[in-house]
């Protein structure tokens, strides 16, 4: 797996959901992760969305999906979560996601087998890497994303933020994402958002691990 580069930012920024942009983006402010480094196991540790209300350890692998051989890679995404005070073992969500031509940064996520009914539309707003200090967790890379998901017709639209660490975010990193995001004044339903909603997403280690 290609490591961190040139063009994977060290300065925390997010820009707003495409749907909030009146006027045509800087084609720099969305440019999307490397595909290399997207691919990875990334450990949600904080959303909007309720359905993370009930569950634990929820985390996101994508990796290249191999039945696509299109020039425009599609992902092979597989969510994993644990149910809270339950020992129901792991719970997985399969699904592909789809470049979208009209948007940088953008998916169009379908699911797989008998999910394949249901869609959504999801978009990076951010990503980047610092380095630890010792008092964060010692020597070593931290790297964050943040996603924005596109209201369907069971749910709303909401935001994730990962860490590829599975302990979660450093209070220095997280405090400084958030801050990005409540200074998003072209969508300021998304600042509400934020504010209201965005709450931790519960981990407890070590994950149970799908048998």
């Amino acid at each position: 797996m290609a490591d961190s580069g040139t063009n994977i930012p060290t300065t925390i920024s997010v820009r707003s959901p495409s749907k909030y942009v009146a006027r045509p983006a800087d084609p720099h402010a969305s440019v999307p992760p490397p595909l290399e480094w997207l691919y990875r196991t990334w450990s949600v540790t904080h959303s909007t969305l309720s359905m993370w209300r009930s569950a634990k350890n929820v985390r996101i692998t994508y990796k290249p999906y191999e039945a696509d051989k299109s020039s425009s890679p599609a992902i092979d995404d597989l969510v994993e979560y644990e149910k809270k005070g339950s020992q129901s073992g792991v719970k997985t969500v399969e699904g592909v996601d789809r470049p979208d031509p009209g948007s940088p940064s953008a998916w169009d996520w379908r699911g797989k087998g008998w999910l394949r009914i249901a869609s959504s539309h999801w978009e990076v707003l951010g990503y980047g890497e610092r380095p630890l200090t010792t008092a964060e967790g010692g020597a070593g890379i931290e790297r964050w994303v943040v996603t924005w998901f596109a209201p369907t017709l069971f749910t709303q639209e909401g935001l994730d933020i990962y860490s590829d660490r599975r302990e979660g975010l450093s209070r220095e990193t997280l405090e400084a994402i958030m801050e990005a995001l409540k200074n998003l004044d072209e969508a300021p339903k998304i600042v509400t958002l934020v504010e209201k909603q965005m709450q931790p997403v519960e981990i407890s280690l070590p994950w149970q691990e799908k048998k």
